[in-house]
Parts: C-alpha cells; sequence; structure tokens
C-alpha cells in the first residue's frame, strides 16, 4: 500500500507525441484572426449571433483592450474594484483630470480601453476527413471569464473557470468539413462572486480583461487516450505512485501494454531509474489504475538548493495504437512539525513576496516560461525563495519556471470574499471554490514548486471558519502532496496547517504612529516569539512591509501597453503646481532608501524570530493599485529604481544572514557598543568551523576597532548564537555615525549607529533666543535685528499649517488614499548633508535611525502659503497625493531680524535625547555663524498664525 506523504511531482506536459495509424495531424491551432463583435447591450444571445456572421475584427490569442476594442475611459466607467478614497469625483484638486479629453484617474493604472460584458468571438474552422467519429477537444488556456461555444448553430456548453484551461468536449458536435466556431465571452461578476477585489478579476492589478490568451486549439483525441495523469511520490520507498485515468472510446475492451521510464535532466546529475512494464485491460469508458514505479537507486530530490527534475516517458501500446506522453517532473516532500515547515524532512523558511496579478504591458498574465525565468531569478537575486499569489493562480508557464528554479508557491482559488462578498453562506461562490480547487490542483498539483495552499485572501462571512475547516480537511484528505490554509490573513483555525496572520510584522493596519518603528526606540532586540506561544502549527508573516517610495516619474514612459501610469502624471503635475517638479528624482532616491530601512527593520525582526515560519513581503515590487500603493524597491515591471540592488538587499534576506541584536542605535561616547551576535541559517549544507569577524568603521570607510569570535559549527534549519560585542566609545570625541560590520563565511551585513558627545557642548549663543512661542517680546527681538530659534512643542501647530499630518520615523503604510489617511502621512526628509547648519549633526541626505527621536517629536510644517524660492533646510516629503511644500526646518528674515524655525521639540526632555542635543548644538553653531544669512522675508504676523499660542 502506498503511504501517502506530502511530496509532489511536477507534471509539465513539454511535449505529447502520438502515433497511430493512419491519423496525420492531431492539432489545428486557433491563433490569428477572429471576428468580433461587443455586446454592450447584452443582446446577443436573444439574436442568435452564433447563426450571424460578425463584422469586426481581432487577433487572438489576446483582450479586447490589447486589440483597441471597448470604451473610452470617462468619470463614470464602471470599475471592478472598491473605491476607498472618493475624493477623485468631487475636490478641486482633481477637477482637471475628470474634464473629457484628459481623464486620468489616481486609483490604478489606467487602460486604454475598458469594458465590462460579453463579447463574441468567430473563426471559420476545417476539421480533416480523417478526424471523423474521433474524439475532438476544443482547449482554451486562459479565458477571462465565462465562455459559452458553439459549433455553427449548436450550443457546446458554458464554463466559467478563472484559473484552469476551458476545454470542450467536441465530438458530438463535428464533422470534417468547414464550421463555424463561435465563443461567447463574459467577463461580468454575475452569481459567482470571488470579490471585486480578487486580483483574478480587478482592475487594481491585471484588469478585468475579456479575451482569450495562450494555448487556443482543437485537439484530435486518441481512441485509446491517457486523459488524467497524477503522480504521488514516496521518498523513504524511493518510489512514486502513478494514477492514470486512461479513456477508451471504442465499444470492446483492450488489452495493452503500459511502459514508464524517467530519466533525470536538468542539473547534471544522471540518474536513470529502471524501466517498467505493466498489462492491463483497459474497458470502455474511463478506467482508473495506479502504479507503483520504483526510482532505482536513491532518487534526486527536489527543493531551493537542487530543483532535480525528471522526465518521465509514459507508453500505451496496443495491437493498434501506440500513445508516448512525455512528462517533466521532480520529487518533494512538503510536511509540517511544530512551528515548522520541512522539504523533504528538513526545516525551510519561506521568503517570500507577493505577486497580485499586475501585467502593465499586457493587463493579463504573461502565458510564456521565459517570462516567468526572469522573475524567479530576479526575486532570488534579492534572497526570496517564495511567492505568494494573493487570490489568483497562475498559468502552466508560472510552475514550469518555478518547478526548474526552486521557488516554492503558494496558490489561491482566486477569490478574496470581502467588500461586497462572502463565503460559507450558501452562496454560489461556495461551490465554484470547490470546483476552481478540484481544476488547479488536477491541471497543476503535481508540480513541486506547488507546496502552499489557500482558498483566498482575508474573507468575510459569518460561517467562513466551518466552512474553511470543512474545505481544508475535504482538500487534505483527496491529494495530500501540500499543505492547506483556510485564508491568507484570517482566520485562525485548528484545521489550518499552516496559519499567515500579521501578528509578525512592525506595522499593523490602524496603527498608525503607536507601531514598533514608530513608538520604541530604535533597536534590534526584539522579535516575535511571545506573540507566536499561541500557535501550535507553522505561522507566516502575512503581508510585512507595505513601507511606500516617492513615485518615479521616469517610469511612465515605460507603460507602451494597454495601461498607462495616469495616476503617476496626475502626481507629477501636482508636485509641478506646487512648485517642487524639480525634486521628484530627490524624492524618490530619499524615500527609497527610508523604505530600504524599514524593509531591513521588518525582515530581520522576522529572521530573529527562531520559531517562525516565513514572511511573504508586500512587497518586493509595487503594486499599483488600491489607489496606487508604492511598496516595492522594484517597480511594477520587476525592476530596480536606483536606490537598492540585490546584492545589498539579499545581505539580511536570504537563507543564510547573520544578526546583531542591539539595545540601541543612538550612544553618547562614555557608554559601549553592545551586541549580541548569531546567524540565521537555512541553506543547504552546514557551515563547519567558521569565525564570525566583525569590525566598526567610520563614514571614510576606516577600520575603527574589529574582532573575531570563536570558530564554530553552524547547522541549518535555524538561529545559532554566536557571541557579544562589547566595546568602548570613549575614543569618539566627535558625533559621527559609525556602521558595524559582522562577516562569517562568505555572509554578510551591517547596522549604522550614531554617538554623540556625552558632556554638554557650549556655544556662545547670547544672541540667540530660543523660543516656543511667538510673542510680543519674540517679536521686539527680531523688529531689533536679533536672531530667534523656534521650536514649538508638538502639539502647537494649527492644522491648516500641518498640525494634522501624521509624520512618524518611517515610510508611508501601504498609501494615505486605500488606508483612509492612515498616519504616517510622510515619507521622511531630504536635506543637503553640506549644509552648515547640519555640520555638528551627521546625516545622509535622508532618513536614517539618527533621525527618528527628531521625526518622533516634530511638526510637519506646511510651507504652501510662503515664497516658492524658500528652500527648506531640512524637508519633510509629503504623501503623492497632496504633494504639499512641508519644512521641518527653515530660515526667514522677520522685521530686521533672523528667525530659524525648527518643525522639531527641541526643548522638551532634552537631557534624556543625545540626538535632540546635538541636533539644537549644530543649529545654534550655524546661528552664530556667518553662514546665517535667511534670504526670504516674512511678515511676524504670518508666521504667528500658523501657531495655536
Amino acid at each position: 500500500m502506498r503511504i501517502f506523504k506530502l511530496i509532489s511531482f511536477s507534471l509539465t506536459l513539454v511535449l505529447l507525441f502520438v502515433s497511430c495509424q493512419n491519423t496525420g495531424q492531431k492539432q489545428i491551432d486557433l491563433s490569428g484572426q477572429w471576428r468580433f463583435q461587443k455586446d454592450s447591450n447584452n443582446v446577443g444571445m436573444q439574436q442568435n449571433w452564433y447563426k450571424q456572421k460578425l463584422e469586426e475584427k481581432v487577433k487572438l490569442p489576446g483582450s479586447m483592450a490589447i486589440n483597441g476594442k471597448g470604451n473610452n475611459i470617462h468619470v463614470d466607467t464602471k470599475w471592478t474594484g472598491s473605491i476607498m478614497d472618493s475624493s477623485y469625483f468631487f475636490e478641486d484638486k482633481y477637477a482637471e483630470f475628470r474634464k473629457k479629453g484628459n481623464i486620468k484617474v489616481p486609483f490604478w493604472l489606467q487602460p486604454q480601453k475598458h469594458y465590462i460584458g460579453p463579447a463574441w468571438y468567430q473563426k471559420e474552422i476545417t476539421i480533416p476527413e480523417n478526424w471523423d467519429g474521433r474524439s475532438i477537444e476544443l482547449y482554451l488556456e486562459r479565458c477571462h471569464w465565462e465562455t459559452t461555444v458553439w459549433i455553427d448553430d449548436q450550443k457546446v456548453g458554458s464554463q466559467n473557470m478563472l484559473a484552469t484551461p476551458h476545454v470542450y468536449d467536441l465530438s458530438d458536435q463535428i464533422s470534417s468539413g468547414q464550421h463555424r466556431l463561435t465563443i461567447r465571452v463574459d467577463n461580468r461578476v454575475k452569481k459567482v462572486n470571488p470579490g471585486q477585489n480578487s486580483h483574478s478579476i480587478t482592475d487594481h492589478t491585471q484588469t478585468n480583461w475579456n479575451g482569450i490568451v495562450g494555448q487556443m486549439e482543437l485537439r484530435l483525441k486518441n481512441t485509446i487516450d491517457l486523459q488524467n495523469t497524477q503522480l504521488y511520490p514516496d521518498i523513504e520507498e524511493n518510489s512514486v505512485e502513478v494514477q492514470l485515468t486512461i479513456n477508451n472510446d471504442l465499444k470492446e475492451s483492450q488489452k495493452v501494454d503500459l511502459e514508464l521510464d524517467a530519466k533525470s535532466f536538468n542539473t547534471g546529475e544522471n540518474h536513470n531509474p529502471p524501466v517498467k512494464t505493466v498489462t492491463k485491460e483497459i474497458k470502455p469508458g474511463k478506467n482508473r489504475f495506479n502504479i507503483t514505479y520504483t526510482m532505482g537507486e536513491k532518487a534526486l530530490l527536489w527543493n531551493e538548493f537542487n530543483p532535480h527534475l525528471y522526465k518521465i516517458k509514459i507508453g500505451i501500446e496496443t495491437g493498434q495504437q501506440n500513445v508516448k506522453q512525455e512528462v517533466q517532473f521532480g520529487m518533494r516532500e512538503v510536511d509540517k512539525t511544530g512551528n515548522k515547515i520541512r522539504i523533504n524532512g528538513k526545516p525551510t523558511f519561506l521568503r517570500g513576496t507577493l505577486f497580485c496579478a499586475g501585467f502593465p504591458k499586457t493587463g493579463y498574465p504573461e502565458m510564456g516560461e521565459e517570462w516567468w525565468a526572469d522573475l524567479y531569478e530576479k526575486i532570488q537575486e534579492y534572497g526570496l525563495n517564495h511567492i505568494r499569489f494573493h487570490s489568483w493562480c497562475p498559468p502552466e508557464a508560472a510552475f514550469k519556471a518555478a518547478d526548474r528554479a526552486g521557488v516554492y508557491l503558494q496558490v489561491e482559488s482566486s477569490s478574496w470574499a470581502n467588500q461586497g462578498a462572502s463565503i460559507g453562506n450558501g452562496k454560489p461562490i461556495d461551490k465554484w471554490l470547490y470546483k476552481q480547487t478540484e481544476d488547479i490542483i488536477q491541471k497543476y498539483g503535481n508540480h513541486p514548486s506547488f507546496v502552499m495552499m489557500a482558498y483566498g485572501n482575508e474573507p468575510a462571512g459569518d460561517n467562513q471558519e466551518k466552512y474553511l475547516s470543512d474545505y481544508i480537511t475535504h482538500w487534505k484528505n483527496k491529494d495530500d502532496r501540500r499543505i492547506y490554509t483556510g485564508g491568507s490573513g484570517w482566520p485562525v483555525i485548528s484545521k489550518n496547517e499552516f496559519h499567515v496572520i500579521s501578528d509578525p510584522r512592525i506595522q499593523h493596519w490602524g496603527q498608525e504612529l503607536e507601531s514598533i518603528i514608530n513608538s520604541e526606540t530604535p533597536s534590534t532586540d526584539w522579535d516575535w516569539e511571545k506573540d507566536l506561544q499561541k500557535y501550535d502549527s507553522p505561522v507566516v508573516s502575512h503581508e510585512i512591509g507595505q513601507w511606500c517610495a516617492y513615485p518615479d516619474f521616469s517610469e511612465i514612459d515605460k507603460y507602451t501597453g494597454v495601461l498607462k501610469a495616469r495616476n503617476f502624471e496626475i502626481f507629477q503635475e501636482t508636485l509641478k503646481e506646487n512648485h517642487m517638479g524639480e525634486l521628484s528624482d530627490e524624492f524618490l532616491k530619499a524615500s527609497g532608501e527610508l523604505q530600504t530601512i524599514c524593509y531591513k527593520a521588518d525582515i530581520e525582526g522576522a529572521l530573529r524570530t527562531e520559531n517562525l515560519a516565513g514572511f511573504q513581503l508586500l512587497g518586493l515590487h509595487d503594486f499599483s493599485g488600491q489607489g496606487t500603493a508604492l511598496v516595492g524597491v522594484l517597480n511594477a515591471f520587476w525592476k530596480e529604481k536606483g536606490y537598492v540592488d540585490g546584492e545589498e538587499f539579499s545581505q539580511f534576506c536570504n537563507y543564510t544572514v547573520p544578526l546583531a541584536e542591539l539595545d540601541k542605535r543612538n550612544f553618547v561616547n562614555n557608554e559601549n557598543f553592545k551586541a549580541n551576535l548569531e546567524v540565521f541559517h537555512y541553506g543547504k549544507d552546514p557551515l563547519q568551523q567558521v569565525t564570525p569577524e566583525w569590525k566598526i568603521v567610520d563614514r571614510q570607510g576606516k577600520v575603527r576597532f574589529q574582532g573575531k569570535l570563536q570558530a564554530t559549527n553552524i547547522k541549518p534549519g535555524g538561529n545559532t548564537r554566536l557571541g557579544k560585542v562589547d566595546q568602548s566609545l570613549g575614543s569618539f570625541k566627535q558625533p559621527q555615525k559609525l556602521t558595524f560590520k559582522i562577516k562569517i563565511d562568505e555572509n554578510k551585513n551591517s547596522w549604522d549607529f550614531w554617538v554623540y558627545p556625552a558632556e554638554n557642548q557650549s556655544v556662545n549663543d547670547e544672541g540667540i533666543q530660543v523660543v516656543r512661542e511667538l510673542n510680543q517680546k519674540t517679536k521686539n527681538i527680531l523688529d531689533k535685528g536679533g536672531k530667534v530659534l523656534l521650536t514649538p512643542s508638538e502639539d502647537q501647530l494649527k492644522d491648516e499649517f500641518g498640525g494634522d499630518i501624521g509624520i512618524g520615523f518611517s515610510s508611508i503604510f501601504w498609501n494615505t488614499a486605500w488606508t483612509g489617511g492612515q498616519a504616517p502621512h510622510t515619507l521622511g526628509i531630504l536635506c543637503d548633508p553640506e549644509h552648515s547648519a547640519l555640520e555638528h549633526f551627521p546625516t545622509e541626505f535622508h532618513a536614517n535611525w539618527q533621525w527618528w527621536d527628531a521625526m518622533s517629536n516634530s511638526h510637519a510644517i506646511l510651507l504652501d502659503g510662503f515664497a516658492p524660492e524658500l528652500d527648506p533646510i531640512v524637508r519633510v516629503i509629503d504623501t503623492w497625493f497632496e504633494n504639499r511644500r512641508l519644512g521641518l526646518i527653515y530660515e526667514v528674515k522677520v522685521g530686521q531680524g533672523k528667525l530659524l524655525i525648527s518643525g522639531i521639540d527641541l526643548l522638551d526632555n532634552i537631557q534624556e535625547r543625545p540626538e535632540a542635543q546635538q541636533l539644537l548644538y549644530s543649529l545654534k553653531k550655524y546661528m552664530i555663524s556667518k553662514d546665517f544669512q535667511p534670504k526670504h522675508k516674512v511678515d511676524f504676523q504670518k508666521i504667528k498664525k500658523m501657531y495655536k499660542n
């Protein structure tokens, strides 16, 4: 008896060659020109359009949009997808973009044409004479969405699966000669509602397109034919159970010889199991057989490090036919034990990203294997080994390429049943999801890359827990080659074989400025172990990151397909209107550096959590919908934006990562720098007798301190403690940025930290008045030519001048439009690090951890009412939906005096804030220097009215 293991073969049909007597041609390619007609009023069925000759022309495979068919975009276009921020429809700032001829929407990438409804496609086909009396099927690889098929005047049927081919048996409707093939494609959400935001159908990502893509052909079936092959490997027994479904169209039983012959082929390691031949009686109709195929000497296993694959030839020999099928496959086992997910019995850690079906060129999924191979190569370059397909299932090419690359996939059944949809309530979606899942497993279930499955994303529904518990039980009992969970995000139910939840991440929905990254002093000595204690199954952290960067407007010209970046055009135009158009590149780079810092903190927190099973980023690349979520260090095309590459990113995101626990990032020089060192290691092999090395370097790259720890062996599958570093900082007399670096074998990582003088630094500041508020006394000082530093407390700025702008350390989470304006509303700072005001406060041009204190105790001051030429010493980068001119530190002339305004509170609790002390010192030094020469004169009352007191 076969012992079920969570093992999977890749069934990738790379060649189907059938040799039969007097058969000839076996496929008829249907790609090319088709006749076409859109059916906006849904009258085609009633008027029998399948009997008529359609008038327009399109090319298939393709969509209506890619053929230039559909409707122009207007303000009232009926989109498929939630619009969380309706301000576009009524606010003055969008008025120009609501005008006819200049329609631009900020929600997502904008298609040139849009169409929701039925459309008809028609083609004349010719059936060879020698196909008469034979089984013929119509194969349509990916349709969007519901298809109905006619041959001449006869209806064949309808199908509505989103993730798998639509296959129609034409045997009873077709004969040799010429016929009219008509296909009606309907992309409306009807009785089956997977959720308007599901990435299988939504305009947020791939678009709710209408058409047919991928392979399109008529196929002649053999009288005795292999209908379905499912492979269940058993690594312990070094064998595979081959489950065959063979169809016999003949009226009598046939005795056949089945031959199975496997060979490895892709990694240079040769392994050729012995051929096996068995004789079976094939009765009329469907026949199911289980055959145990022995893999000979120990089989080559498939995983991320060695994605070994085989090709197996399955032959059916009869007296009249010789049917051969060649199948590519690989052996792999996935299971869970305790809090770990295991591949082939060894713990693995999922380092993943979401892919939400964004295809900016086509507006529909790429169907070629080469495109997917390039994608997997890119994510591996950035240290990842896993992709979650959020509420959709990719085409066959994605599985084939993942098999070859060694990438682990989480597939979902095309649904995000929320915001207008739900599951478990007896609606048509409930049964449809079972059928969709069955088709996905049957079509793609043999791929070793297909290791995880969920119904979909974040469901609604009062009975969702029972529905999903039954769903998991059903599919686990039916096909245990992967591990299952109910939904990504929630719910946590006992039947889950793994949980995908948001507990272990540093910013939660609605948390705003109370998150770890925005409310707790910067450190790297925390993890999520306590949060995981209540879970008895592996936990994968859900959609961590979501840190934004500013739009890259040079990207606009790259949208040469059916989707255009009209959202970017809006943001670019409003930036120019606010007199900052020339700063867009600098905003991108500065916000991108902060984004990378935030991702590093998020990812390392996950890696320090030894009982975590993995994480799923949202995301490695930009998400172009849901208001425009620029959360990627790569753009929507999976290309670099110019501020971090794979070499740098993979230092903190990889299968082996050195880690340092620091209780702080900012020091004074009478303290010691202390770090507890460990290494996260889920590599292929142990690291034998490696000697961890560390060093502290300054900004010029000079090594100031260095050392080595004891040589050690590091086993894969967890975290290993390495030792401690305790280094005095007394030799640093001047404030400066330092970097702590670790090297273990060839694996490197680093952390910036800052040191400031412990003793008070005196400034001859008798001519400077540091004030909280602008009163008559302050006015008198300025009128007489004095110097004033205004540093109000955190709550003194009026809302209309920036008091309601939520500024924190981190970048924006997801985007302010989709989250309903959740803070932080800003993307860090931009400054000139060579400016005299910052001479004694070490900084780059962007925010880093030394700015955490300042940004946690500050206002972003709205400067829109000031002259465009007013250039702040330190800017705050606003959300691209507002593009307000924001200052953190700026200077003006008032009366005869000079006023330096700091949105940062530089007085409250200053003795416990060394960064604030240092910044105050640097600003005072600047104010007594000859460089303090404000250019722009502002009336005292204009400044005063910005503040509450």
